[in-house]
């Protein structure tokens, strides 16, 4: 099985220049579905599922193997090269954008500009640096994840999104997790919340737009704050919404930071 098919590729659009997006925890490329259509006229757009999510290949799923964030790096570089691209945008979100800035200091010529919705380098407190969460936190966290996944998602789902008085979106996010194999996203939480990727910023030296939520339940807008300081030439924009998922309740602000962000496309 090649890269396309392991991680379910989609290839939509027109233009030279590619537009990937590489989605977060307990999502799938579907999340993506209020942002990449508006690019399509002037992109090449290219959605992918991480291995373990939607409809990628679940076999392949190896916790050995995905047991550091860097091996889904190295698949979406893997998509990158058996599509021959270089010089893309890469939209992650959340995990996805910690992804997606391994790939690019990994190959940067293949990643020219970089945007990072509701990014972290680490979700753990640490001195001098406020990620959001302590170690009993994560412990708390897990033990309910273990105990009952489906349970657990529906908990979630609501704290993620912050918005209450739009169950929807909270409905539509619980039923990404419940779609996620429960063994899979047990283990990618813990490889997800217990990453620690800070030492790898100084490594990024492509573009970046940081896109981070007024309020977030998850990261704080510290972390938003220290991405920027971290980052070379880095951009950060606070969009007026609430949650982790900017991209699904404020699609059209998230869209238009995006398309600011960029330079006019190749034709």
């Amino acid at each position: 099985m090649n890269a396309l098919q392991r991680n379910n590729v989609k290839v939509s659009g027109q233009g030279t220049q590619a537009i990937v997006f590489v989605h977060g925890f307990g999502c799938d490329q579907h999340m993506w579905r209020l942002i990449a259509p508006v690019f399509e006229v002037h992109y090449r757009v290219v959605l992918l599922d991480l291995v373990g999510a939607g409809q990628s290949d679940l076999a392949a799923y190896d916790p050995a193997h995905y047991a550091a964030l860097g091996a889904h790096a190295a698949d979406v570089l893997a998509v990158l090269r058996t599509l021959g691209l270089h010089g893309v945008v890469l939209v992650g979100h959340s995990v996805g954008a910690t992804i997606g800035a391994l790939a690019a200091a990994q190959e940067p010529v293949r990643v020219a500009r970089l945007v990072l919705v509701a990014p972290t380098p680490r979700f753990l407190n640490d001195d001098g640096y406020l990620g959001g969460f302590e170690p009993a936190d994560l412990e708390e966290l897990f033990g309910a994840l273990d105990d009952n996944y489906l349970a657990w998602a529906a908990d979630l789902a609501p704290v993620v999104m912050g918005y209450p008085d739009r169950p929807e979106l909270a409905a539509e996010l619980t039923r990404s997790f419940c779609r996620t194999d429960p063994v899979i996203a047990r283990h990618f939480a813990r490889v997800t919340f217990w990453s620690d990727h800070r030492a790898d910023l100084a490594r990024v030296r492509t573009p970046t737009l940081i896109l981070q939520s007024a309020r977030d339940a998850l990261v704080p807008l510290a972390v938003g704050v220290y991405l920027n300081q971290h980052l070379r030439g880095s951009q950060l924009v606070v969009l007026n919404t609430l949650g982790h998922c900017p991209h699904l309740s404020a699609p059209r602000a998230t869209t238009a930071a995006i398309e600011q962000f960029l330079p006019p496309p190749v034709r």
